[in-house]
């Protein structure tokens, strides 16, 4: 899609997030039936995704989550949109945020963190919410910028507007270096599949899975503590992010023990809420190449 396409969707996507949220959650709704009923969205990946993650549940229950996953992708996808408008009171009345104060002292002694997380709850608002709060350190969010300049635009507007920054994923390691002087958090979503080659294998989910090294390597050379938040929905329409602490002396830790503690962490919030994981995903379309332990 070119300019004239950006052009002609830019109104109808404002139009969408200027809408009160209950009128967003009926345009959700039918999102879903279309999308995952008529269209069938990668059914069959979602599907075998939780049949493979989830082997001791009965097809009753895969079929719920699937379902429960489903209403929840939708949602996000409406919500996301709503962060072009949300005001910081907005952000505050629908997103819980507990945890700031151990935020708040590492502003305080000027400790730079890493914050990890998870393609769980919804990250777009947690952004946003995180930077509509007072106090903390200043949030860098790792990106991949979209091929289409327009949209891509329109993505880092409703990802600053609030006073997020952002680092591309390419640059993100002289970025931090360059940045070191400055008291930053710097958000890794850290599920995204690595190449094989390259990565730290680890169970997760029962399954043999590839994951990205660069948020334990970046912490242990910059001297970085480990931050989880995590994003749970008590409601539809309202979350509940909580910030706790992984590891407060990285140097200190052992290869890989800082890639098995987050990815362990967020492997409980999955089997403990697992509609509110991105289970489109192919997680597992590579296996472990021969030689790597």
């Amino acid at each position: 899609m070119g300019a004239l396409g950006y052009y002609l969707a830019l109104p109808f996507l404002y139009g969408i997030a200027v809408l009160p949220f209950p009128v967003l959650y009926f345009l959700s709704d039918l999102l879903r039936f279309v999308l995952f009923t008529v269209i069938g969205y990668r059914r069959k990946v979602v599907l075998t995704n939780l049949r493979n993650s989830f082997p001791q549940k009965s097809e009753a229950e895969i079929l719920r989550i699937a379902a429960d996953f489903h209403q929840w992708f939708c949602d996000l996808v409406v919500e996301t949109l709503k962060t072009l408008t949300i005001s910081p009171n907005v952000l505050k009345e629908r997103v819980e945020f507990t945890g700031t104060e151990l935020l708040r002292d590492f502003a305080a002694k000027n400790q730079s963190i890493i914050i990890v997380l998870g393609h769980f709850g919804n990250w777009e608002l947690a952004g946003a919410r995180y930077s509509a709060e007072v106090g903390l350190p200043q949030l860098y969010v790792i990106y991949h910028p979209l091929q289409n300049k327009h949209f891509d635009g329109l993505m880092y507007r409703m990802r600053t507007r609030l006073g997020t920054k952002l680092y591309t994923m390419r640059e993100t390691s002289k970025a931090m270096l360059r940045d070191r002087p400055l008291n930053t958090a710097t958000a890794f979503i850290a599920d995204q599949t690595p190449s094989p080659e390259r990565a730290y294998w680890m169970t997760f989910l029962g399954q043999d899975t590839p994951v990205y090294q660069g948020t334990e390597a970046l912490s242990r050379k910059l001297d970085y503590p480990v931050v989880y938040i995590s994003i749970t929905r008590p409601k539809r329409g309202y979350y509940r992010m909580v910030a706790e602490t992984l590891v407060e002396d990285p140097r200190r830790t052992k290869e890989g023990e800082i890639t098995e503690i987050h990815t362990r962490r967020l492997e409980r919030d999955i089997r403990n809420y697992p509609d509110l994981w991105l289970w489109t995903h192919r997680r597992w379309k590579h296996s472990r190449p021969s030689g790597v332990t």
